[in-house]
């Protein structure tokens, strides 16, 4: 069967966060119920970058798709000798963004979601996907609902989503109803009413004082983006995918957002309910503290915001693209292995 979507993700076998194996069963096995629920034809690209030698390969430790009418598992792998050719391969064990670009070169569906292992899907978004009307000429964002870790792989599906609906700790998105407010009191973003009107007024300021690309930019919804990017194989071929840097991957997934943007496809933010759920972990970017986070960049460099800021402006002035990757990217030339389930 055809896929109406495919999903592409990135991962290894190697524990990051603690508790890897565990959530990435969680997501699998999301899918799988969803999939069949909903009756959705999915296929999950697995991308399993420089895969440890002293570990199982993913497909052999994560659930299977038995018997299964609206879901193909098919996982593709990037192997050491690749991750080698990359400067900082030594203290970087994945590029999440380039695995995940050649996991859009691959996919066979007309539209295309890029995602994170460590994930449950809402049912209310997934229903939305599964109406299967979904356009060209759009690029689509849900928000992000942190919960506990104490989730378990056990659970049935259902209980799973429960607790998930019951414990969220934190959300971020455009729908928590204020644009990129940093270091704000929690009350403006527990309180619906408060932080409209903060927003209200930080978006006249924002339109008074600010140009019109720099409007433009606070005005996409960049925050967790790389949690769920949904648009057409076109738009991804359009943008080239996401920009093939040698660097740590933050800010990365929200340079192709921008990109997208920048070339006229419009963004569609969906409504609250229909999230995603993120299992929390440690050694993630937000779980870091300041001085935490010198100590990563120091190791792992990546490109900063401000930079990201200029480039972003200075596309969606001009309505182009960064041109930084070659015809190949996404690895279109190379034979990669795949095990298909």
């Amino acid at each position: 069967m055809q896929p109406y979507l495919s999903i592409v993700v990135a991962s290894r076998n190697d524990n990051h966060g603690g508790d890897m194996l565990k959530r990435m069963t969680i997501f699998v096995n999301g899918l799988i119920y969803q999939t069949r629920k909903h009756r959705l034809p999915t296929e999950l690209l697995f991308v399993e970058w420089n895969p440890p030698q002293n570990a199982p390969l993913l497909h052999e430790v994560l659930p299977k798709p038995v018997n299964h009418p609206f879901l193909t598992i098919r996982y593709v792998v990037v192997p050491p000798q690749i991750h080698q050719t990359y400067r900082f391969a030594g203290v970087m064990p994945l590029y999440q963004m380039i695995a995940k670009n050649a996991g859009i070169r691959r996919a066979k569906a007309n539209f295309i979601l890029c995602t994170n292992v460590d994930l449950l899907f809402s049912d209310e978004l997934f229903s939305i996907l599964a109406q299967q009307n979904l356009q060209e000429n759009c690029f689509y964002r849900a928000n992000r609902c942190d919960i506990p870790a104490t989730i378990q792989d056990s659970w049935s599906f259902e209980q799973q989503l429960q607790f998930a609906q019951s414990n969220i700790m934190n959300r971020v998105g455009l729908s928590n109803y204020y644009l990129h407010l940093t270091n704000a009191h929690p009350l403006l973003t527990k309180n619906k009413w408060i932080a409209r009107q903060v927003n209200y007024l930080v978006g006249l300021k924002r339109k008074w004082f600010n140009n019109r690309q720099e409007t433009a930019l606070w005005t996409l919804d960049t925050d967790a983006c790389g949690d769920f990017t949904l648009m057409s194989a076109k738009a991804w071929h359009d943008i080239q995918g996401y920009p093939e840097l040698d660097l740590y991957s933050i800010h990365i997934d929200s340079m192709g957002l921008i990109a997208a943007a920048a070339l006229g496809y419009q963004q569609i933010v969906f409504d609250e309910t229909a999230c995603t759920y993120h299992i929390d972990h440690t050694d993630g970017w937000a779980s870091m503290n300041p001085i935490e986070k010198v100590h990563f960049w120091h190791k792992k460099p990546g490109i900063g915001w401000d930079i990201v800021s200029q480039c972003g402006q200075y596309l969606l002035q001009h309505k182009t693209t960064y041109n930084l990757n070659q015809p190949n990217w996404g690895f279109a030339d190379t034979a990669l292995e795949e095990i298909v389930l």
